[in-house]
């Protein structure tokens, strides 16, 4: 018996060290843009703009906050430990409406959120300045593929995303109910 016990607990460890560390990302501070609660702001922001796309189109820089917002969801409601809680279908959802967004925006499969989050700020703030050039610059291949004038043309005119609209809306009527029985 004592055998059996050791063996399971070796077992154990050997799947948390298989893991790994967990993902982390983080939307950059936009004073004036992002206030309060992170998740919740993305949910709603995002869930507005994946039901209303036209006004997406022709404003690349707002498509690239509605990416920033969704690759933050995608790593925050899985493992952050207050969404099990609050968002449970979110944790399944969100993530799994990640390929997507990707692969309508050419976002390389195996990149790290925050570096997908890292560049678009660049091309946010780009375009603050006016420099077309360096939002082509921030996105480049291999992170974005084909990368540079084309990505942007997609974040300009971005195609209907069904899947992830169907998870933000889902979310935001988790976020809703939550409030409503004050679980928030």
């Amino acid at each position: 018996m004592q055998c059996d016990r050791r063996v399971f607990l070796l077992g154990l460890l050997g799947l948390g060290a298989c893991s790994g560390p967990v993902e982390t990302a983080s939307l950059p501070d936009f004073s004036n843009v992002l206030t309060g609660d992170a998740v919740f702001h993305s949910i709603e922001q995002g869930a507005d703009m994946l039901t209303n796309p036209r006004r997406l189109t022709g404003q690349p820089w707002e498509t690239a906050r509605l990416i920033q917002a969704l690759e933050f969801l995608a790593i925050e409601v899985p493992n952050g430990p207050r969404w099990n809680v609050l968002l449970p279908m979110a944790q399944i959802a969100v993530p799994r409406a990640r390929g997507e967004w990707r692969q309508a925006f050419g976002i390389a499969a195996g990149a790290r959120a925050q570096e997908v989050i890292d560049s678009l700020t660049v091309v946010r703030t780009a375009f603050a300045v006016r420099s077309l050039s360096g939002a082509v610059d921030a996105l480049r291949p291999p992170l974005f593929t084909p990368g540079g004038q084309e990505t942007l043309n997609r974040l300009g005119d971005p195609p209907a995303l069904p899947r992830s609209r169907r998870a933000l809306v889902d979310a935001r009527q988790e976020l809703f109910a939550a409030r409503n029985d004050g679980r928030s």
